[in-house]
């Protein structure tokens, strides 16, 4: 396994990522990693890491870079990272996972392998953007939020109306207890995805709340975050066997 800090050419300038590539030296599938609200830290680059031992290449890209270079915050202290997640845009977003994509595609250790979205939080909402605005083999959204309705604040813009341009297969995970994203709003993501007839998977882990994923934070549950990667794992496309 080697990771490195990437440059990535963007409309808005450049982007720093972190990229990990698996020791395979064959093309791999690989997976885009969009941060939490508190930026590209030690945790979304461990998510590389255990994506990158599952076989995938894995580039967690800075979505902040318009703001500066490595900007992360402790989780302790969402009011210094709030500005900069208010100060997001969906245009903007879409430009850096077109950037992002075609970065991934010019890796070597990539080249017309699938690209897939996988995200957690304001990550999630990026991850569910990405199936609806770009050619991503699958979508991975642990707990977005925003999807449904706008945030008090945000310059994002809710999602929902735009499922039906969602071509990839999409799972959503979120917990029952995440007071950020209440259940009708799981629902209506679900009920919607249903009628259009995608091939999506949503699902709510009782007792878990915003966060669980992460074993950092003071929400973490551990049986909801080992079955959630599970299902992301089987999600993605698998890494080819060796012959």
């Amino acid at each position: 396994m080697a990771a490195e800090t990437v440059s990535i050419e963007t409309p808005n300038g450049e982007m720093a990522g972190f990229l990990v590539l698996p020791a395979e030296t064959e093309p791999r599938p690989a997976v885009l990693v969009a941060q939490e609200a508190y930026g590209v830290d030690a945790h979304i680059r461990d998510v590389c890491r255990r994506l990158a031992d599952a076989g995938h290449v894995a580039l967690a890209p800075e979505l902040y870079h318009r703001a500066g270079r490595h900007l992360a915050f402790d989780y302790r202290d969402f009011e210094s990272a709030r500005p900069l997640l208010n100060g997001l845009t969906n245009a903007g977003l879409e430009a850096d996972l077109h950037a992002a994509i075609g970065f991934l595609h010019a890796e070597p250790r990539v080249g017309l392998s699938p690209v897939s979205a996988l995200g957690f939080c304001v990550g999630g909402f990026v991850a569910f953007l990405a199936a609806c605005r770009t050619e991503v083999a699958a979508s991975v959204c642990f707990y977005g939020g925003g999807i449904v309705r706008a945030r008090p604040g945000a310059k994002m813009r809710p999602l929902l109306e735009e499922a039906d341009r969602i071509h990839c297969p999409l799972l959503g995970l979120f917990g029952e207890e995440d007071a950020s994203i209440p259940a009708d709003d799981v629902e209506a993501i679900r009920g919607r995805l249903a009628r259009l007839g995608k091939t999506a998977e949503i699902v709510l882990y009782p007792g878990a709340g915003h966060g669980f994923f992460c074993d950092r934070r003071e929400s973490y549950r551990p049986d909801a975050a080992r079955d959630a990667w599970r299902r992301a794992l089987a999600w993605l496309p698998r890494p080819h066997e060796p012959a």
